[in-house]
């Protein structure tokens, strides 16, 4: 008589997803709390969270919390950025001009290219340079964390995304402080300096504090240029993939080629063609623009989760004047850009 062999049932989603549990409810405090604290003391919230993770990276060592905890800073990092495309649509364009529009285009360009010339001088190869100088040009923390993402790794990543977050934050915060002081001195008008902002300054919160600061017009005139260099981060990276998946050779790097467009970046470039044709209706977006949010937020805490303090001087001051060096190319590149016509 022989005996029949049943294999295992299958576990279900929630059996998969509770292991993720502890962790993700140790991020998701952390970004709750940064929130809390950014709304009512006026911090940004991403810096908040990030720091917040780092203190308590031990938490990280933990077996129970550490499937979260990972899943948190890769799994729900590609979520934050594909709905990131809700927040796009074809009135960016439109309400700019083409020769605005132009400008920025070329001001994200050049500032990447600005990064990866410079680079060397600074001691750094093209991980660390495309980094940093893509956080600089298009989103600040936000496209810091998407160009990480398809990255290929090795065991410096994670100390490389954390610096870049805090430095861009840390510049961020600065420009929002200095940058309308400038264009009062230099007599522009609210449409100029709205640009300016918009075109310069790297997180969305901070432009928004700084144009809004000068006036109402130059709020919304900064708010609509930041959307803009938002929109350019899918096809930056998708560019940016390609080329690696060429370079993907180097000792000490992930063996495995990143795929050739991302499924994070093919679900932000949907979001933002359906938002732009008028398919996706305030319902749809409003909560995915707000999921977007919390999503990222919750994703750069567990990467300070995932960081050794210790680890993040090692990779010193030479970093903080690459850094320095791409915010104040972009900053005279737009300048400049703006002066010329006039």
């Amino acid at each position: 008589m022989t005996e029949t062999v049943q294999s295992a049932p299958r576990p279900g989603p929630l059996q998969r997803a509770k292991p993720l549990l502890p962790g993700l409810l140790i991020v998701f405090i952390i970004a709750f709390a940064s929130r809390f604290v950014a709304e009512h003391y006026g911090a940004p919230a991403m810096l908040l969270a990030l720091l917040s993770g780092i203190a308590l990276n031990f938490l990280s060592a933990d077996e129970t919390a550490r499937p979260g905890i990972e899943f948190g800073a890769s799994t729900l990092l590609r979520i934050g950025v594909a709905l990131l495309g809700v927040r796009i649509s074809a009135e960016v364009v439109g309400s700019l001009g083409w020769g605005v529009v132009a400008l920025v285009v070329a001001g994200v360009l050049a500032t990447i290219g600005f990064g990866l010339a410079v680079s060397r001088v600074f001691g750094f190869r093209y991980r660390f340079a495309f980094l940093s100088a893509g956080a600089v040009a298009i989103c600040g923390a936000s496209a810091a964390m998407a160009i990480a993402a398809i990255l290929p790794r090795d065991k410096r990543s994670d100390e490389r995304l954390v610096f870049t977050v805090v430095g861009v934050t840390v510049m961020s915060t600065l420009a929002m402080v200095i940058y309308p002081v400038i264009v009062s001195s230099l007599g522009w008008g609210d449409r100029q300096a709205g640009i300016f902002i918009g075109a310069t300054i790297h997180d969305v919160a901070q432009v928004v504090g700084a144009g809004y600061s000068i006036s109402d017009d130059a709020g919304v005139t900064a708010t609509m240029v930041k959307l803009l260099r938002v929109l350019m981060l899918a096809p930056i990276v998708v560019v940016a993939g390609l080329i690696i998946r060429l370079r993907v050779t180097e000792p000490g790097l992930s063996g495995k080629r990143p795929p050739l467009v991302p499924l994070f970046v093919a679900g932000f470039v949907i979001l933002a063609v359906l938002n732009s044709l008028g398919l996706l209706p305030a319902f749809v977006t409003a909560p995915a623009s707000a999921a977007s949010g919390w999503a990222l937020l919750a994703a750069i805490a567990a990467v300070g989760l995932r960081t050794v303090p210790q680890r993040i001087l090692n990779v010193g001051l030479p970093a903080v004047g690459l850094l320095a060096a791409e915010t104040a190319f972009l900053a005279l590149f737009v300048a400049l850009g703006l002066i010329a016509p006039a």
